[in-house]
């Protein structure tokens, strides 16, 4: 070997080494860049809420004590720890805080992907991997604990991957994985139900005597994995939390995030089907049956509801990457024996430079700019007015639910779909979009409502206008106030001014 060419190794193997951090750094600070896109979501508003009363109070929430409708009722929070981890970001920098938590968030899942997929791949390809699993999560990318648990789902299932593609089982020494991501989020039911498919992959080829044996160490890493996701305050009420919202039917269908895919336009999950596809007949991949399980499980969960896209843009790119890898003509680089002292110490250095202008890009750009929630779910002035007002049983919008929390008000309904059940759920939007025109009276009466607070073009409040014993007091691009009249609602105005408010 020339000196030229061992130099040449040398070089690859700590720009190699470098490459996951530096796609993190670019895709933590495009998302700082467009921190306010991550702030769409009222749930962010009730998540930062109840981790500042899990602070406050230093115990967490067993029965809900947000609403009118279900207080008392049964509820843990199945994402307390992210809760307390937005909280407390929120406290030390205002919304900055979720955003930059966020950020770190999706630039550790990058190049968490980036280096799983290295193993197999050459760089420029596992770069493109993770530059189009980033675009496809665009729609998702939310201040809201799913991000944080998203390089721990990468991890996880790079474990098992990695133990598959070796005929192997995977370590114990990895089961905190699944703790830490039962404590952040009900989507670790998802790593559980993916231990059944991986063994599979590993088994595949092998004889029936090793395959009883190799067997035996999944079934018990699974039911490790299983006891492992009960390590959380709530012990395995966690995992039943988790399941119950699976479980919530036909709602499903009308909460945005757990809708079917929809292809009426040309969308980028649309694209990654047809290039997956492209992908396999170009490269006349030959998949073992329990990879192609892998890749349908994946894509029909993508296809039901969109809220698991990121799943199938991160983790089928591990699912094919060994084949993928396989089938490349490109030598493999990184396979060299170990550095030495001082190209590590160049490496560790590249490393601290990195982050160190990643941090200081945040601080330059923090100092110019103020991250905002996004404005159409944070009805400031209507709720102002029923502040005013006094109303104390008020008719929210689905979407107002986490802005009404974060001002102390209890709410009707919220983003806590599991606590309301299905047919409660249910019966709330078929009033607001009047899919039963009785529906709508009957939960204002049944409930003594006073006030409502409907979006401004929810067609339950272009009725109100009609419907007799109710009165329009408030209206903006925002939200719609509708009160009781005859002098019934508390703490009602005089007609002048509650004249002079609908005018503001």
């Amino acid at each position: 070997m020339s000196l030229s060419f061992a130099n040449s190794i040398t070089v690859q193997g700590r720009a190699r080494a470098l490459v996951p951090l530096c796609v993190g750094a670019g895709a933590y600070l495009f998302f700082v860049y467009v921190g306010d896109t991550l702030l769409q979501d009222s749930d962010s508003l009730w998540q930062i809420k109840i981790g500042q009363w899990i602070l406050d109070h230093q115990a967490l929430p067993y029965t809900d004590f947000y609403s009118f409708t279900r207080p008392g009722a049964p509820w843990v929070s199945t994402s307390w720890l992210s809760q307390v981890l937005f909280a407390l970001s929120y406290a030390q920098w205002d919304w900055a805080g979720p955003v930059i938590l966020t950020a770190l968030a999706v630039a550790l899942s990058a190049a968490m992907l980036v280096g799983l997929l290295e193993a197999h791949l050459e760089i420029p390809r596992a770069v493109l991997f993770a530059m189009f699993a980033l675009l496809l999560s665009l729609h998702h990318v939310l201040a809201r604990p799913h991000m944080l648990a998203l390089p721990v789902m990468i991890a996880w299932v790079g474990v098992l991957m990695a133990a598959a593609d070796r005929k192997g089982a995977p370590s114990w020494y990895w089961l905190p994985l699944m703790s830490l991501w039962s404590n952040l989020h009900g989507g670790f039911v998802l790593g559980l139900a993916l231990i059944g498919p991986m063994s599979f992959v590993a088994l595949w080829g092998m004889e029936s005597g090793k395959q009883v044996r190799l067997l035996s160490r999944w079934f018990l890493f699974g039911v490790a994995a299983l006891a492992a996701s009960c390590v959380t305050p709530y012990g395995w009420r966690t995992l039943l939390g988790a399941i119950n919202i699976l479980n919530l039917g036909e709602l499903l269908t009308i909460i945005s995030e757990w809708a079917p895919a929809n292809f009426a336009s040309f969308n980028a999950f649309e694209g990654a089907l047809f290039g997956l596809i492209a992908i396999g007949l170009y490269r006349g991949l030959t998949l073992s049956p329990p990879r192609i399980l892998l890749i349908l499980l994946l894509t029909w969960m993508a296809l039901t509801h969109v809220r698991s896209i990121e799943a199938f843009a991160f983790l089928v790119p591990l699912v094919l990457a060994k084949p993928l890898g396989e089938r490349s003509a490109l030598p493999q680089p990184g396979t060299q024996g170990g550095e030495s002292w001082a190209a590590r110490y160049v490496t560790a250095t590249g490393a601290l430079m990195i982050v160190a202008a990643g941090w200081t890009s945040t601080s330059l750009y923090m100092a110019h700019h103020r991250f905002t929630f996004t404005m159409d779910q944070t009805p400031v002035a209507a709720v102002d007015l029923l502040e005013k007002r006094k109303a104390q049983r008020i008719f929210n919008a689905y979407q107002f639910g986490g802005y009404l929390i974060s001002r102390d008000i209890p709410v009707f309904i919220d983003g806590r779909a599991e606590l309301y059940g299905e047919t409660f759920a249910m019966d709330v939007f078929k009033a607001v979009e009047l899919k039963k025109l009785d529906s709508l009276t009957r939960l204002l009466d049944a409930y003594q409502i006073d006030a409502t607070l409907m979006v401004a073009d929810a067609p339950a409040a272009q009725v109100l206008d009609h419907i007799k014993g109710w009165k329009r007091l408030y209206a903006d691009n925002i939200a719609v106030i509708h009160v009781r009249t005859g002098g019934t609602e508390a703490g009602a105005m005089p007609e002048a001014e509650s004249s002079r408010e609908a005018v503001k």
